[in-house]
């Protein structure tokens, strides 16, 4: 899932509970609703009730891996509870991590916020080290990095990475004399993000009446971001996006996307750009392979077969996250086993199969069911061969504590100020670092 940040969906609360209580999580909102009736030290043979607070959308629920671990340990039930708006969770999460309360015994953790988690808010997390099943080598290498903090801790378990490519309707390319085959395609933007937009021009000219070419340019913002080697902040942690080579050629982009008129102006993950893919209204967006789950869901029945997946302009990564037991929690022993089995190679690929989100462990990568894996919505495309062989590719770029709101208030800000009110693109950028400055200093 996710980053990127991985700012998934819109602001709608899905919630939902296995097993037989009616009660409603309500991590990341009020009080913990653990529920054990036994001493609540979660030993062998009490029964207990762990829950898990996440954003967007992790596969657990889909895959059935709930409904695997609570048949394997009949005296645990699972509660969860998803909220779609990536930033509204984590500014919960914090809160309730200051307080100390309110937290789920494990919450998932965006890979935007990573370095806040290991950094300030480090001694808040349980070290999972030692966790039976646990190995800093299982995950991709700078994965595990991401997640360990400076004096060792591993406080985070890898979910998924973002490996990028590029998601296209091959009914609308046929229609503006595009290419259809996926590797003419990709061939179109080869090497440079620039040309995706020239791509767009060239759609545009001979565009359905009504469609355009890509969904938001704040979506291009990021893709095209999450190429370079610099993004918000240095090696050291220090936010330099004022100065980023990497912010300024992404922003160079998504203004261009913008001025060019490619873009159907849409926030991404919002209700609206949820009904365009149903509304056919946009020909591409920019595809991490958590996106192909979202593509599916959004775009329906109507919309099977229609879409296809060509590779990037450049190998990138956006999004992905992390699972975390907080130390608040009652039960971080049994907390700690559940997010190991969640993330382990075996899990992740059932979840890759059922919702597209790539696997962030070796092992993981490596499975049968991954590599040779077809998304049954996207026909014949080798989803598993596309997404996997790019994550080899991935060169990440250093992330800083702040790096996750700069990234919101550029995209949500400043991008979409020029998307929606036409701003002009000087104004909206001075208009970013005052914003910038209000929040974090």
């Amino acid at each position: 899932m996710r980053t990127t940040s991985r700012p998934r969906r819109a602001a709608v609360l899905a919630t939902a509970v296995l097993a037989s209580s009616a009660l409603l999580l309500t991590a990341c909102g009020s009080g913990s609703t653990h529920a054990s009736d036994g001493s609540g030290s979660g030993g062998s043979g009490d029964r207990i009730t762990l829950t898990v607070g996440d954003f967007g959308t992790f596969g657990y629920k889909e895959a059935g891996l709930y409904d695997e671990y609570t048949a394997a340990h009949p005296n645990i039930t699972i509660k969860y509870e998803t909220t779609q708006d990536g930033q509204k969770y984590w500014d919960a999460l914090t809160t309730h991590l200051g307080a100390g309360s309110g937290l789920a015994d494990i919450q998932a953790v965006e890979v935007g916020y990573i370095a806040q988690a290991t950094g300030t808010l480090a001694g808040k997390f349980t070290d999972l080290r030692t966790v039976d099943g646990v190995n800093p080598a299982n995950w991709l290498p700078w994965k595990s990095k991401q997640a360990t903090t400076a004096n060792g801790a591993l406080i985070g378990l890898g979910t998924d990475i973002g490996p990028m490519a590029v998601c296209y309707r091959k009914d609308l390319f046929e229609q503006a004399g595009l290419p259809t085959d996926r590797a003419e395609v990709a061939k179109l933007w080869q090497g440079d993000w620039s040309k995706f937009v020239e791509a767009g021009r060239q759609y545009q000219a001979k565009a359905q009446a009504g469609t355009f070419f890509t969904d938001s340019a704040s979506g291009l913002f990021n893709a095209a971001l999450s190429a370079e080697p610099q993004q918000y902040s240095n090696d050291a942690g220090k936010l330099v996006f004022k100065d980023s080579p990497g912010v300024k050629k992404a922003w160079d982009v998504a203004v261009s996307a913008s001025q060019a008129k490619i873009s159907a102006g849409l926030r991404q993950f919002q209700d609206p750009w949820n009904a365009a893919f149903a509304n056919g209204k946009f020909a591409t967006v920019v595809c991490p392979s958590w996106m192909t789950g979202l593509i599916s869901k959004y775009s329906g029945d109507a919309g099977k077969g229609k879409w296809d997946i060509a590779a990037a302009p450049v190998a990138s990564n956006w999004g992905g996250a992390f699972l975390t037991v907080p130390k608040a929690g009652k039960h971080q022993k049994e907390a700690a086993a559940l997010a190991a089995w969640l993330t382990a190679p075996e899990q992740q690929a059932k979840v890759f199969t059922k919702v597209g989100n790539l696997p962030s462990t070796v092992g993981g990568l490596q499975q049968p069911a991954v590599q040779g894996a077809k998304l049954d919505y996207f026909g014949d495309t080798p989803t598993g061969q596309i997404f996997a062989s790019t994550a080899q590719a991935i060169k990440p770029a250093p992330i800083g504590e702040q790096d996750g709101t700069v990234k919101t208030v550029i995209t949500d800000n400043g991008v979409l100020d020029i998307e929606e009110h036409g701003t002009d693109p000087a104004k909206a950028w001075q208009n970013v670092l005052k914003l910038v400055a209000d929040k974090v200093g």
